[in-house]
This record gives structure tokens, C-alpha cells and sequence, in this order.
């Protein structure tokens, strides 16, 4: 039997790119199993998965099968040597049992920076602008009855506080250069590749960093240690007024934390793109008329998605081809 590869989730935009990647190289199998049961008995010898090596992955296939847990990384180990996630988020996958059976894992960093970086932006101007309440206020007929210039603030000359810079962040930063705001970020270590307009605050110096800023925008990968990492106590180091924005995954933020500053108003204003158990949203959030909130639109644009297809797939051809992808996820190394 010759290399094959399957494709866990249907592509959208890039299947002649895949007929042409993968001709001459790996058979292309589809995943079209109705449930978990069915997907881990066609990884069984003599099973229809038999043989695949590579797993291009997308989170739509959860909707059948789950999340690769232990118990699908369990059935696939053996034959499986690359799973090629179709995200820069990798939460649904148990990338330490993929380490311990030896399966590498890489996502699709870059082709989301664009798209969730926009993203970010748009709840970042609607946030200080009010402008999505004044949207509704207008669908409803009321023109801007409902808006109060007092609780709506310029982006110009604010500081912008970004903890995680990576892609997203540091194209989001070059995004608010027009606005003429400050930037300011948060890594475990200072990147020796962004502009020297970006300030960097190691972990000592944190709350220094939080106290200065009129909005946090959020881009840490969602991890053990990295579950409810915005909490109380950040939340409350921020200045009056703040603004936190999110475009990553909702369980880096202490949710009940983040409403109780709301409530009292320590924060202004949140914009979100991602919730902790989507797609069901706080019905609290949405009492709040001064918040900005999106159902997770981050990468939802045909250009990045193809790109995103794409980056995938290729990190699979080269698995093939070249004995590893590009993208390994950090924890992998």
C-alpha cells in the first residue's frame, strides 16, 4: 500500500491545490465517518484508514468524531506520523500524547495573522467608539438615541498593551501605528525582531506594564497553564477605564472576573471574538450595551481560510516529502 493521507474535516478552498500537492505522492482519503465509534474502528487492521500516515486536520471534524483526545491519539498511533492542524489554536488536540507517540503536530501560524489581527482591530475601534451599540441602536430605529459621547474615548495617543506578541500581535501592533497609539508587550522573553517602538516588559515587570494601559489585547495560546491566566488580579492591575480585548481563545480569561469589572466599572468596555464554551455565550455579556462581541469571526474570510488550507497541506507534503513540516507547535520540540 503507497503513502496516504486524509483529510479530517473537507476543505472549502483548496481542493485542486491538494489534487495537485499530493499527485504522485499520497493517496488522498477522505474522513467520512458519522461518529467516534466508526472513525477509530477504520484505524483497526484491515480497517478503510488503514495506511494513513498524515491527517490534515480541521476543528469542524469535532462536530463527528471529537476532539483528538487520548482515545482517538490512542487508535492512531502506529500509522499516524503527522497530524497538520488547520488553526493557529491547537487546544483540540493532546499534543503530550502525540509526543509520547511519537505523532507530530503543527498548526497554520502566519496565514492567520491578518485576518484575526483586522479582527482585533474592528473590537478594538468599536470598543472605545461605541460603535456597535450604536449599530444596534439604528436596526432598532432609534438612531444614536442610545449612544453618550461621554462613554465613547479616540484611539489617538492611548497605549495599547499586547500580552503575547506573536504573529497576531505584533501585526495588530503595526495596525494601531496610524492612531498614533503606544505599544507595549508581554512575552516570557524579548523578541529580538519587532520594531523598537514596541516596549517590551519581561515577567518582573507585568503589572507595570498593565497599570499604563488603556487596552489589553489578549493573544496567548489557550494551555493548562495558560487557563484563567487573565484574572482577578490582572484584570484589576489594569487603570480605570481599561479595555480588554480577545481575540484567542475565551478560557484564558477569568470570565466571572472579567463581568465583575464590568459591573462596577473598572473595565469600560470589552471586545470579544472568542468565548470559554462556544458557541454558547454568557447571556450576562449581552446586558452589557457598552461591549463589542463576535462569534469567533477571527479567520472567517475565504482569503485566509484558503491560505490557512493551504499551510496546512503543505506541512503534510513536506512530512512526506521531507521527512518534516515547518510549523511544529513549541511543544513538540
Amino acid at each position: 500500500m503507497g503513502k496516504r493521507v486524509m483529510l479530517c474535516g473537507d476543505l472549502v478552498w483548496a481542493n485542486e491545490e491538494a489534487k495537485q500537492m499530493f499527485a504522485g505522492v499520497a493517496e488522498i482519503v477522505r474522513m467520512d465517518s458519522p461518529n467516534r465509534a466508526d472513525f477509530l474502528a477504520g484505524f483497526k487492521p484491515g480497517g478503510k484508514y488503514q495506511g494513513v500516515e498524515g491527517v490534515y486536520r480541521h476543528n469542524v471534524s469535532a462536530d463527528r468524531i471529537g476532539i483528538f483526545d487520548k482515545e482517538i491519539i490512542d487508535a492512531i498511533a502506529g500509522t499516524v506520523k503527522w497530524i497538520a492542524h488547520n488553526g493557529a489554536g491547537y487546544d483540540q488536540i493532546d499534543v503530550h500524547e502525540c509526543k509520547a507517540k511519537g505523532i507530530y503536530v503543527s498548526n497554520t501560524p502566519g496565514a492567520v495573522d491578518d485576518a484575526t489581527a483586522t479582527t482585533a482591530l474592528y473590537l478594538l475601534i468599536s470598543s472605545f467608539r461605541k460603535f456597535a451599540n450604536a449599530e444596534r441602536s439604528l436596526h432598532a430605529g432609534n438612531w444614536k438615541r442610545g449612544h453618550k459621547a461621554g462613554n465613547a474615548q479616540d484611539l489617538e495617543d492611548k497605549t495599547l498593551a499586547i500580552l503575547g506578541l506573536g504573529g497576531i500581535g505584533l501585526r495588530l501592533a503595526e495596525y494601531v501605528r496610524p492612531f498614533r497609539m503606544r505599544v507595549l508587550y508581554h512575552n516570557r522573553r524579548p523578541r529580538a525582531d519587532v520594531p523598537e517602538w514596541c516596549e517590551y516588559y519581561g515577567p518582573e515587570r507585568l503589572d507595570e506594564m498593565l497599570a499604563q494601559a488603556d487596552v489589553l489585547s489578549v493573544h496567548v495560546p489557550l494551555k493548562k497553564e495558560t487557563e484563567g491566566l487573565v484574572d482577578e488580579k490582572m484584570i484589576r492591575a489594569l487603570k480605570k477605564g481599561a479595555v480588554i480585548v480577545n481575540t484567542a481563545r475565551g478560557k484564558v480569561i477569568d470570565e466571572a472576573a472579567m463581568i465583575r469589572a464590568l459591573e462596577d466599572g473598572h473595565l469600560s468596555s470589552v471586545g470579544l471574538d472568542v468565548f470559554p464554551n462556544e458557541p454558547e455565550v454568557n447571556p450576562r455579556l449581552l446586558e452589557f450595551p457598552n461591549i463589542t462581541l463576535l462569534p469567533h469571526m477571527g479567520t472567517e474570510t475565504r482569503d485566509s481560510q484558503k491560505k490557512m488550507e493551504i499551510r496546512a497541506l503543505t506541512n503534510v507534503l513536506d512530512y512526506f516529502t521531507k521527512g518534516k513540516g515547518q510549523d511544529v507547535v513549541p511543544e513538540m520540540t
